[in-house]
C-alpha cells in the first residue's frame, strides 16, 4: 500500500514526464543518426517475400513486397487478360518471387521539393524494382492476411468501396487523386486518416454495447484495449492512429487504476512511446498534426469548455486547431487556408456524424450502399465547388525549420496568455514572413529539372515569369491501359517550388512552341495556379495550343517584340518558319549586368536567321536549343555569342542521348562550361552575383 501511495505521488508530479521526454528525445536524435543499410544492391535481381499491398491502375500494376525490408516493384500488363487473371488469382499475404533491375529512388529534383528517396528510406524501404516477371511461389496466407482479403473481398462490389476502405482501414488508395487533392487544399484531408476520431467512436460504441451487457468497467476497457491492439496491427503502425490507440491505452489505464495522471501527462508520455517506438515519425506530417493539434486541445481544455453553445465550442475548437498547425502547414505545403476554420465547422461534424459511421454501418450491411454513396457525392461536389474559391488562401516563403518550432512554441504562448502586445507581434512576425520576397529582393533563374523537357523560372523584384512547363508524353492506350492517376510535373514539381518561394502568381507564362515536352503541363498550371499573361510563338496554334488559348487568351511575341518585368528587359529574337521548332519564342533576357539567352527548341536554321537580324554579342548564360540536340548549338552560333556557361534541360536516359556528343565537344573545344539537368537536378543562378546552386546538393 505504502508503495502504491509512492507510485500515485509521483505519477502525480509534473517533472517526471518532462524528464521521460526530454530523455525520448535525445535517444530519438541519437536513432536518426545511426545508418541503414539494404539488404540488396544496384547488381540485384531477385527479391521474394510477402505481398503486403498491391495497386492496379490503367497497365500499370504496383506490389509492396516484405520480407527483411520492404520492395516496391513496378510491374506493366502486357496484354487485358494479363490483368485480369492477376486481379482474379491474387490475394495479400502470398509469396511472391519478382526478378527485375533494381533503381535507387529519386531524391528532390527541384528546391524545396519532396524527397522520394528519403520518405522511403523513413519507411525501411531503399529500392523500386522495374520488374520484368514475377511468380507466386506460395499462395497461402496466414489469418491476418486472411480477415484483410475477407475485408477486401466484402467491399469490393460496392460503390462506395474506397471510402470504406479509406474510413476503416485507411487505405486511401482508391480515393481519386484530384479527389484528394481537393481535400488537401481545403484543410480538411485530416479527417480521411484513422485518428483520434475513428478510436474515439469504436471505442465509445464498444464500450457503450459492453456496458448493456452489465461488463464490468474494468473488464470492458481491457475488452475495447484487446480489439484496439488488434485493429491496430489490421491497419498498419501509422502516426497518426498510434497516438490515438497508445492515449486510449494509457487513459484507460489511468481510469482503472485511479492513477489520476493528468491528460496533458498522458500526452507526453504518449508521445515518448510513439518516439521509441519510430523516432522517423517526427517527419510524418500526419503525426505533426495529430500531435500538434490534440496537444492543443488538451492543454486548452478549459477554454473550449468555458463555452456553452455547440456552435460556439465548435468554431473555437476549428480556430484552435487551424491556429496550431499554420507551422506545420507553412513548412510542409507553403499555404495556409483561413478558410478551412469555416469549412472544418461543417465537414468534421458531416464526417465524424454521418460519413463514418454510415461506412461502418455499410460493411455491416452492404444494402445501404446507395444511401452512402449520396452523402459521399454531397462531400465530393460540395470540396470541389468550395476548392474555386480563393479567398482566404495565403502562400508563404519556406524558412528554416528552426523558426517553425518557435513559432509553433509561440503560438501557444499568444493563446495561454491572450495578451494583445503577443497577438500584435504574431501578426507582424507572420506579414514579415508573408512578404519576405518583398523585402528582401532579388533576382534569379531557376532551370527547373522536368526531365525531358524544358521549364525555367525568372524570377526579380516581386515579378516571375515561367518559360515552358514540361511535360510527360502519353501515348495512344487502348482503355484498359489508360490510368486514372498521372504523374503531374506541375503539381508535384513547379507549383510547389512556386509556393515555397512565396510566389502567389505567374505574371508571365512564356510557352516557347507547340511540343508537348514544352507546354504539356500548361493546363495543369493554368488550372491550379494564378497567371496574368500568356506568350506563345507565331506559328499555328495546335489543338493543345487552342485548349490554352479558350482557358486563358494568349498573345502571340513576333520578332523584335520586347517587354519588362521586374530588373528584366526581354527582347522576342525569332520569327515564324514552317516547321514548329524553327519558329520556337528565342528570348534575350537581361538583368543589371548579366544576359540570358533563352533557346526554346530553336535549330541551326533558327540560329542562322537570329545571328542575320541581331547584333546580340557575348551572352553570359545560354539555355542550349532542344536539350542539348545536334540540330542546335552549332560551332558558328557559339562563337557568335561566346557564353560563360551553357545550360542544357535533357531527361536521365532519355531515348534521343541528349545532349548529343557533338554538341558537348562543340562546347569543349570552345571551353565554354555546361552544366546539365541530368547531373544537377535544378539549377539555380542569382543574376546579381552569378552564384550558382543545385537541388541535388
Amino acid at each position: 500500500m505504502p508503495c502504491l501511495l509512492k507510485l500515485r505521488t509521483v505519477l502525480l508530479c509534473n517533472y517526471p514526464y518532462l524528464i521521460i521526454l526530454l530523455i525520448v528525445a535525445i535517444i530519438t536524435i541519437f536513432r536518426l543518426q545511426l545508418p541503414k543499410e539494404s539488404i540488396y544492391n544496384k547488381n540485384s535481381k531477385v527479391f521474394a517475400g510477402v505481398l503486403e499491398e498491391y495497386q492496379v491502375d490503367g497497365n500499370k500494376l504496383t506490389l509492396i513486397v516484405s520480407n527483411k525490408e520492404k520492395v516496391i516493384g513496378n510491374y506493366y500488363f502486357k496484354t487485358l487478360k494479363e490483368k485480369n487473371n492477376f486481379l482474379k488469382n491474387i490475394k495479400l499475404g502470398v509469396e511472391i518471387k519478382c526478378f527485375g533491375e533494381f533503381n535507387v529512388p529519386d531524391k528532390n529534383t527541384v528546391f524545396n521539393g519532396f524527397s522520394y528517396k528519403d520518405y522511403l528510406y523513413k519507411e525501411d524501404t531503399f529500392f523500386i524494382v522495374s520488374l520484368s516477371k514475377y511468380k507466386i511461389i506460395n499462395r497461402k496466407e496466414n489469418i491476418y492476411y486472411k480477415i484483410k482479403n475477407s475485408f477486401y473481398n466484402r467491399v469490393k462490389k460496392l460503390k462506395s468501396a474506397p471510402y470504406i476502405k479509406t474510413f476503416l482501414l485507411g487505405d486511401k488508395n482508391d480515393l481519386k487523386k484530384d479527389v484528394k487533392e481537393n481535400y488537401q487544399f481545403l484543410g480538411i484531408s485530416h479527417l480521411f486518416a484513422i485518428s483520434g476520431m475513428h478510436i474515439t467512436f469504436l471505442s465509445g460504441l464498444l464500450l457503450s454495447l459492453l456496458k448493456k451487457l452489465k461488463v464490468r468497467e474494468e473488464k470492458r476497457y481491457f475488452i475495447v484495449m484487446s480489439f484496439l491492439s488488434f485493429y491496430l496491427i489490421l491497419v498498419g503502425f501509422n502516426a497518426s492512429i498510434l497516438r490515438a490507440v497508445i492515449f486510449f491505452f494509457l487513459f484507460s489505464l489511468n481510469k482503472i487504476y485511479y492513477f489520476y495522471i493528468k491528460p496533458l501527462n498522458i500526452f507526453i508520455l504518449t508521445l515518448a512511446i510513439s518516439l521509441l517506438i519510430s523516432p522517423y515519425f517526427i517527419y510524418d506530417v500526419g503525426f505533426l498534426y495529430s500531435f500538434g493539434i490534440s496537444f492543443a486541445l488538451i492543454y486548452f481544455s478549459s477554454l473550449l469548455n468555458s463555452f456553452k453553445y455547440y456552435l460556439t465550442k465548435l468554431f473555437i475548437t476549428s480556430s484552435l486547431s487551424f491556429l496550431i498547425s499554420i507551422p506545420i502547414s507553412l513548412y510542409s505545403f507553403y499555404q495556409i487556408n483561413f478558410m478551412s476554420i469555416i469549412y472544418n465547422m461543417f465537414y468534421v461534424p458531416f464526417v465524424t456524424i454521418i460519413l463514418f459511421p454510415l461506412s461502418l454501418i455499410t460493411y455491416i450491411f452492404p444494402v445501404l450502399d446507395n444511401i452512402l454513396i449520396i452523402f459521399i457525392k454531397i462531400l465530393e461536389k460540395s470540396t470541389i465547388f468550395l476548392k474555386h474559391i480563393n479567398f482566404g488562401i495565403l502562400i508563404f516563403p519556406r524558412f528554416n525549420i528552426i523558426y517553425y518550432i518557435m513559432l509553433f512554441i509561440f503560438i501557444v504562448l499568444v493563446i495561454r496568455f491572450k495578451n494583445k502586445i503577443l497577438w500584435t507581434f504574431l501578426i507582424f512576425v507572420l506579414v514579415f514572413h508573408y512578404n519576405y520576397l518583398n523585402i528582401f529582393k532579388s533576382s534569379f533563374v531557376t532551370f527547373i529539372d522536368v526531365g525531358q523537357g524544358d521549364s525555367s523560372l525568372f524570377y526579380s523584384n516581386g515579378k516571375a515569369m515561367l518559360i515552358d512547363t514540361g511535360g510527360i508524353m502519353s501515348f495512344n492506350y487502348e482503355k484498359w491501359q489508360k490510368r486514372k492517376n498521372n504523374y503531374s510535373l506541375v503539381k508535384t514539381r513547379t507549383i510547389p517550388y512556386l509556393k515555397s518561394l512565396g510566389i502567389k502568381k505567374l505574371d508571365v507564362l512564356v510557352l516557347t512552341h507547340g511540343d508537348y515536352d514544352h507546354l504539356g503541363e500548361a493546363l495543369e498550371l493554368i488550372d491550379n495556379f494564378s497567371i496574368d499573361k500568356i506568350y506563345i510563338n507565331m506559328g499555328n496554334m495546335n489543338n493543345l495550343e487552342k485548349k490554352i488559348n479558350k482557358k486563358h487568351p494568349v498573345k502571340k511575341l513576333k520578332q523584335g517584340d520586347s517587354f519588362n518585368l521586374g530588373e528584366f528587359s526581354i527582347v522576342s529574337l525569332n520569327k515564324n518558319n514552317s516547321n514548329e521548332n524553327d519558329s520556337s519564342l528565342v528570348l534575350y533576357i537581361k538583368c543589371f549586368a548579366t544576359s540570358v539567352l533563352m533557346m526554346g527548341d530553336a535549330t541551326v536554321k533558327s540560329e542562322e536567321v537570329i545571328l542575320d537580324t541581331f547584333d546580340i554579342g557575348k551572352v553570359d548564360i545560354i539555355k542550349l536549343g532542344h536539350h542539348g540536340s545536334k540540330t542546335s548549338s552549332s560551332l558558328k552560333f557559339l562563337k557568335e555569342v561566346t557564353p560563360s556557361l551553357a545550360v542544357i534541360s535533357a531527361g536521365r536516359d532519355n531515348k534521343f542521348n541528349h545532349p548529343h556528343e557533338v554538341v558537348l565537344k562543340r562546347l569543349k573545344k570552345l571551353s565554354i562550361p555546361y552544366l546539365s539537368t541530368i547531373d544537377k537536378n535544378s539549377i539555380n543562378i542569382d543574376l546579381k552575383t552569378l552564384e550558382i546552386s543545385f537541388s541535388l546538393d
